[in-house]
């Protein structure tokens, strides 16, 4: 063991102490995270128009629909990088929204989730396909500027929405690390001793930090969106074709 690069080893005793004090800043932590998600349900709302078009597997469907009859959306706007293979697509995209799976949860909230897609729906739904995502899947590529007006596409946003008698109202909207959510991989990786293992972190001196923020490779493995390797590996065609327009 490399006792430059792990923690200090103390008797049980001792290591239940610090944790029991950490404890209590968790806890805090948590308490103010409620507190800002009561402020997060009293937010005002803004009205957009239901008939907002999407393209889906069967075609050109209003906004509206795309809840499934349920009360409320959660809508990721994929990247899509036109013109690319699938090796160049969106890594941070890929990331997040390959993480959110089981929806039953969020159905029995009458919630929907879906993935409104920044690129054409032929040629994105392929990559989809490659992923083995089985989320909703729209393309919303002549509807984004409409729905995302000037907020950033980059990192993509979360956008929650309402349905109250067919009228949709945005509610809320969060990108950058407001993703994080999305991802528990991140909240497991900040449960271990290294971390993330990235050079923002707050670390001790010697511990691993491999990757610079803000930069393609945090999210990729010899050139391409980490989680890719493993499909490629399970035989499945990375092929998107070449409807893209």
């Amino acid at each position: 063991m490399n006792t430059e690069t792990t923690p200090s080893v103390v008797d049980r005793a001792s290591y239940q102490d610090e944790l029991d004090a950490l404890r209590v800043r968790e806890k805090a932590h948590t308490h103010e995270g409620d507190a800002i998600a009561a402020a997060r349900r009293r937010l005002p709302m803004a009205e957009v128009d239901p008939a907002i078009t999407m393209v889906g597997p069967h075609g050109p469907v209003p906004l509206l629909d795309v809840f499934e009859g349920r009360s409320q959306l959660i809508a990721y706007f994929h990247m899509w990088h036109a013109g690319h293979p699938a090796a160049e697509q969106c890594e941070g995209c890929t990331f997040f929204n390959g993480q959110v799976r089981e929806l039953s949860y969020l159905h029995s909230r009458d919630v929907t989730y879906a993935t409104l897609c920044q690129g054409p729906y032929d040629v994105s739904v392929r990559y989809r396909d490659f992923m083995g995502w089985d989320v909703p899947w729209y393309s919303a590529q002549d509807a984004a500027d409409v729905l995302l007006g000037d907020r950033p596409r980059s990192p993509a946003p979360l956008v929650c929405y309402l349905r109250q008698d067919g009228r949709v109202f945005e509610t809320f909207w969060t990108s950058g690390r407001g993703l994080e959510p999305m991802a528990p991989t991140y909240g497991l990786l900040d449960m271990t001793a290294y971390g993330r293992q990235e050079t923002w972190e707050d670390s001790p001196s010697g511990w691993p930090q491999h990757w610079e923020p803000g930069t393609r490779e945090i999210m990729r493995t010899d050139g391409r969106p980490t989680a890719q390797w493993s499909r490629l590996g399970a035989g499945r065609s990375d092929d998107l074709g070449h409807a893209e327009h």
